[in-house]
């Protein structure tokens, strides 16, 4: 069975080395939403794949890092990089360019990341992310699964290459969240919310 929620941010990038002039040299932001579809053959205490609440906590936090942001390609100009960064309290330094489909790779990759530290407390199991669709506009989007965020084609996602703001992580319910991420950190779920 398959379960999804909807997310919504706004956030600005510049997507170099696109074929559209427009995207690849000018900041521009869209209306992101994104798409988180968890699946299991099995059903919690409750008769669930996993508690919608319970998305509205870790997961959602992920989501929302992103929101009122400016996302950056950390291998594009020094001086932009440098200009955005003093310029901007909310800004995300990724590894890959910040296109719908590597932002797909790096959600996945994150909350794919997040649900394998965490430890279930009502019966959850077999829960795993099925995939993740980023709508840029309204008529585009991108869909991600696990062999595209774990690819060997494609540059690696690497949650070292991705550095989040001070002011993205001072609104974090722990501001570090994603250096326990990152770490041996187990996450327990809530008994209840």
């Amino acid at each position: 069975m398959i379960i999804r929620k909807l997310f919504e941010f706004e956030n600005a990038h510049i997507v170099r080395f696109c074929t559209s002039k427009r995207c690849k040299t000018s900041i521009h932001g869209h209306s992101y939403k994104v798409e988180v579809l968890l699946e299991s053959k099995f059903l919690d205490n409750a008769g669930m794949v996993y508690d919608f609440g319970l998305l509205k906590q870790e997961i959602r936090q992920i989501i929302d890092s992103f929101d009122h942001a400016i996302t950056l390609f950390k291998n594009d100009d020094e001086q932009y990089l440098k200009d955005m960064k003093k310029h901007s309290k909310r800004w995300v330094s990724l590894g890959v360019n910040a296109s719908a489909e590597n932002f797909c790779r790096v959600f996945f990759v994150l909350i794919d990341t997040l649900l394998s530290k965490t430890k279930m407390q009502n019966g959850e199991k077999g829960v795993n992310l099925q995939s993740i669709i980023v709508h840029e506009t309204r008529s585009s989007y991108a869909q991600g699964f696990k062999e595209d965020a774990y690819s060997k084609y494609l540059s690696p996602i690497k949650l070292d290459e991705i550095e989040f703001s001070k002011e993205i992580q001072s609104d974090w319910d722990d501001e570090l969240f994603f250096e326990k991420l990152k770490g041996e950190y187990e996450f327990i779920n809530k008994k209840e919310l």
